[in-house]
């Protein structure tokens, strides 16, 4: 017997005590007469599976189905019909039902019914577990309110529902590129099967090849002799992660390319042509089109393994979302370290805000990490931090290299700031900016429309 339970609802004794007494060899079962009584039941105990009928007396089963979903929607129902009355059983189906059988019940065909249903219930809190447990571990790289993060999650959640559609992921190290393909992963169909991660530079380009593909025993001196099944045969059932595809040589991209066309390969040394379908996410930190240009990369390569492209913005591009995802940190290390931290200070969120972050999401992590672990108190400080202080009146130095003026921890308070200096962040922005107001805003931390309000009223004066 497994630990399932199923309340069986019908008011029919004799049918109601046939089915109990097929059901309790192998699952834990409640009976009920009427859906009244059942009902208050489900607040004592949520069964797994509920059988009901739709013929009872008093609250149909129709009606009982209809709250039984409404207050509790996981629940598994399979309607009961004396009658297979096709409008009946539509309602049904529309309310959440999951199946209907019609009366007499063949009690093997009702074991096979209920199997199904709670092999689909158990899929179901599979799935969920596993992209809480991803959400809890990852998100931390995508707190925030801008707009590029909200876009990049869009696309993940859009391109996961795809089994196989090849994913390329371009940004800057540090970044989140791997928590993007285990987004694409864990949200997919193909969940169950395994994550398998390469990373092309790390391999050495004489056995790239093998590790990818497997050899055959005796391919070569150093071999197993048993042979050696590659990464793609590993992540057949699964997704394959290239990481830093842009370091591959060309012979080893133009063999990823021929695999990639037909799911087809050959072992290192082997002659069996051998064929597997794993999905294919590669990410780079390097410039591919002007690798391609210099040809030191496939241009075929690239379109077949950008079929959607993902590009993660750098933490500098996402100023605003500095300080939720510090925060967000501080929590983290202070149960992990057992410490008293509750807030950053104002002096440490400007230093947060006017860094310049190289190495992105994972340079602030093992930033706050170490702060956290060697520091006491309750505030964390700019002693804590170890960074430089924030800029003086020179400003902070943008990603191009140019100076932008310091900004206050918590944006600029225009008011009461003199107009000339007021004008010299504006025009400063736009300088870099390159003209572009939406951009130069999102130096100033400002939105667009607050940007052009603000510099409007300048130029009349």
């Amino acid at each position: 017997m497994t630990n399932h339970s199923i309340f069986l609802i019908d008011d029919d004794s004799v049918s109601r005590k046939l089915i109990s007494l097929a059901l309790g060899k192998h699952y834990r079962v409640q009976a009920f007469q009427t859906a009244e009584e059942a009902l208050p039941a489900l607040e004592a105990e949520m069964p797994d599976l509920a059988l009901l009928d739709i013929g009872l007396p008093g609250m149909s089963g129709i009606e009982a189905l209809q709250r039984m979903k409404s207050r509790y929607p996981e629940i598994v129902v399979i309607m009961i019909t004396a009658l297979e009355d096709i409008d009946t059983v539509i309602q049904a189906m529309k309310l959440g039902a999951y199946y209907y059988m019609v009366k007499p019940l063949d009690i093997d065909a009702l074991l096979a019914n209920i199997a199904n249903a709670l092999e689909t219930i158990s899929m179901r809190k599979e799935i969920q577990a596993l992209h809480e447990n991803f959400l809890k571990e990852n998100m931390p790289c995508f707190i925030g309110e801008s707009d590029a993060v909200q876009d990049v999650m869009d696309v993940v959640r859009r391109v996961a529902g795809s089994p196989d559609t090849p994913v390329l992921i371009v940004g800057e190290t540090g970044t989140g590129k791997e928590l993007i393909a285990r987004a694409v992963h864990f949200r997919s169909p193909r969940f169950k099967g395994p994550l398998v991660n390469v990373n092309c530079a790390a391999i050495p380009r004489e056995l790239i090849e093998s590790e990818l593909f497997g050899y055959e025993k005796g391919a070569f001196s150093g071999a197993d002799a048993k042979g050696k099944k590659g990464l793609v045969e590993q992540a057949a059932e699964g997704t394959l992660f290239l990481d830093e595809i842009g370091d591959l040589s060309l012979s080893a991209q133009a063999k990823l390319l021929r695999f990639l066309e037909d799911g087809e390969f050959y072992r290192v040394g082997g002659t069996q042509k051998r064929s597997v379908r794993p999905r294919v996410v590669a990410a780079t930190n390097r410039g591919l089109a002007r690798m391609i240009e210099d040809g030191a990369f496939r241009e075929d390569l690239y379109f077949r393994l950008a079929v959607v492209k993902v590009e993660v913005p750098s933490l500098n591009q996402r100023r605003n979302d500095i300080l939720l995802i510090a925060r967000h940190f501080l929590v983290e290390f202070n149960e992990k370290f057992g410490k008293s931290f509750r807030a950053i200070t104002p002096e440490a969120a400007a230093v947060l805000k006017a860094h310049r972050w190289k190495g992105n999401v994972r340079e602030l992590k093992n930033i706050m990490e170490r702060a956290v672990l060697m520091g006491d108190g309750t505030e964390l400080t700019p002693d804590h931090l170890g960074l430089n202080p924030a800029p003086s009146s020179r400003g902070k130095e943008t990603a191009d290299g140019a100076f932008l003026p310091r900004l206050p921890a918590e944006g600029v308070d225009f008011p009461a700031l003199a107009a000339s200096f007021e004008r010299r962040y504006f025009e400063d922005a736009l300088e870099m900016a390159s003209g572009n107001e939406s951009r130069a805003a999102q130096l100033l931390g400002l939105t667009r429309d607050k940007f052009r309000y603000r510099r409007k009223k300048m130029i009349e004066g």
